[in-house]
């Protein structure tokens, strides 16, 4: 199995380095990048082939994986057009729609539009794909593999539920790195060093995070038995409720996925 990457940046290298590691062989992936800094270091941590432009990479990939900025993508794939045949095309850059994908690619149509998020770039993340109608289903798995080799994944029937997904998990760290930050705050103002207040907050948001995940509890339940009626816990939420806290977090990934689309409309237009 042929893999092209149209592009060699943070991602393109998170995903190699995962694939690696779940057993993809080196000769087997090829990348296509314009930097010769990203060139040398994709050669020198991975030992697979990169390339300063399409002329000398292989013809006819089996999948090629578009790792480019939505802002480059159609000048980029311009040269690989009549190049792909039967190839699964996996997309990772945000707000290109399959249509204009599509569209940019001469009519080809055996595409999967991914959204994963930063964690991936330490095998954490969490990938939302959708696939269009034409993608085998084995091409399906071969696309499901290769997004696991850096986290978990979730397929969406339809495809303008990945606007949300990257509402969710794709913009999601920012706001896990906000409650962070705040928490951080709150004890620097409570006379803790930075180092501690740091490790107050990372290991109790891991911690919780990991509770959540084991527990067959919803969210809400296990918030309330940490909240003892006339508790400290139940003081801090009154004031956050007051706050509207979880309101603001659901207006705003409400906010981002509607960005979502604002983008994908403009990036379509072109």
């Amino acid at each position: 199995m042929n893999i092209l990457f149209l592009g060699g940046g943070n991602m393109a290298n998170a995903l190699i380095g995962g694939m690696m590691k779940q057993g993809f062989a080196a000769d087997d992936i090829e990348v296509i990048d314009l930097g010769a800094e990203a060139r040398a270091r994709l050669t020198a941590s991975y030992a697979v082939r990169c390339h300063a432009s399409a002329e000398t990479a292989s013809a006819s990939p089996d999948i090629l994986i578009l790792a480019v900025k939505p802002q480059q993508m159609k000048e980029a794939v311009a040269p690989l057009l009549g190049k792909l045949n039967n190839t699964l095309v996996i997309s990772i850059a945000a707000g290109l729609d399959i249509a204009t994908l599509a569209r940019w690619l001469g009519g080809h149509r055996q595409i999967v539009r991914c959204m994963p998020n930063t964690p991936a770039l330490i095998g954490a993340g969490i990938t939302g794909l959708c696939a269009a109608p034409e993608v085998s289903t084995h091409q399906r798995s071969d696309a499901d593999r290769i997004l696991r080799a850096v986290g978990n994944t979730v397929w969406i029937d339809d495809e303008a539920g990945i606007d949300g997904v990257t509402a969710i998990s794709g913009s999601g760290p920012a706001y896990v790195f906000l409650f962070i930050e705040a928490l951080q705050q709150a004890a620097a103002d409570l006379g803790f060093t930075p180092e501690q207040g740091r490790r107050l907050a990372i290991e109790t948001v891991r911690g919780a995070a990991a509770l959540a995940e084991q527990s067959p509890e919803p969210a809400s339940v296990l918030r309330e038995r940490v909240t003892s009626k006339g508790g400290t816990t139940e003081a801090a939420l009154r004031v956050m409720t007051e706050r509207g806290v979880k309101e603001g977090v659901v207006a705003g990934c409400l906010a981002a996925a509607a960005r979502g689309r604002e983008l994908g409309k403009i990036l379509g237009a072109e």
